[in-house]
């Protein structure tokens, strides 16, 4: 199976640009979208309908924001959110269960608006560590995709030293990672590519892009307990269309 993760920088926009196109040449199993800014009744029947896919979405009570949505060649068990109002208003979370494995689509909080934000957004990524550790419990491939709006290490971002102190590579953020990892999980790309510097955001306002000065905050997880099955983990920074690109996965595992 392939999987792809793509932060969209908004589904309308991103229709625009030739997204319905991309996506029925590239042709994943499952394509896991983020930060859609959508409603579900703004959505058209170019974007709900797509040949040969299903399409499930958890949009966020104020227009125009978050929002998260997924593309699955086959039908998965869908919930949405994970029962807390304050994380569930934001429309961040998609969780499908499919036969072999289940799948989180998540849109992780930014922490860069002020101290509020920052502990909204660490709270949000304990509240998932929670579950997670009850999810590992079960016998089933895990599998996290998403914006997780922090960078890990220093070879995951082109100017470590001069962002130290800037929420995305925040000592605290970088640690729930670690936690992440520590409690049965493994960072799908950094296991296949152990030293390359390879990105997946870029700043819009500085033109980042073209200059290659970005960050890798977009993720595929695995619990360790299947990384005999992952094969592959790329980054498809040749895709435009958002400040990030598409990223994905290939593993064995069937629905």
């Amino acid at each position: 199976m392939k999987l792809f993760s793509w932060n969209v920088n908004g589904i309308r926009a991103i229709e625009k640009k030739g997204f319905v196109e991309w996506l029925n040449k590239a042709g994943p199993d499952i394509l896991a979208i983020q930060e859609t800014k959508v409603q579900e009744t703004q959505l058209t029947d170019s974007l709900l309908k797509i040949k040969g896919y299903f399409s499930y979405w958890h949009c966020a009570q104020h227009k125009g924001y978050s929002g998260v949505g997924l593309y699955t060649k086959e039908e998965p068990a869908i919930s949405r959110g994970w029962g807390v109002k304050r994380y569930d208003d934001e429309g961040r979370v998609l969780r499908a269960e499919f036969d072999k494995f289940v799948l989180y689509n998540i849109y992780f909080p930014n922490g860069n608006k002020d101290h509020a934000r920052l502990n909204y957004k660490m709270g949000f990524y304990y509240e998932f560590l929670n579950i997670l550790k009850k999810e590992l419990k079960k016998n089933k491939t895990i599998i996290i995709c998403g914006d997780v709006n922090t960078a890990h290490n220093e070879i995951d971002l082109a100017r470590p030293k001069e962002n130290s102190t800037r929420s995305g590579f925040l000592p605290q953020e970088r640690k729930w990672i670690d936690d992440l990892l520590n409690i049965g999980f493994v960072d799908t790309f950094r296991e296949m590519n152990k030293s390359v510097q390879k990105y997946s955001w870029w700043d819009y306002k500085t033109g980042a892009r073209a200059r290659d000065v970005g960050w890798r905050i977009d993720y595929f997880f695995i619990n360790k307990k299947s990384q005999d099955k992952l094969k592959d983990a790329f980054i498809l920074n040749d895709i435009y269309g958002s400040d990030h690109c598409p990223i994905g996965i290939e593993i064995t595992v069937g629905c």
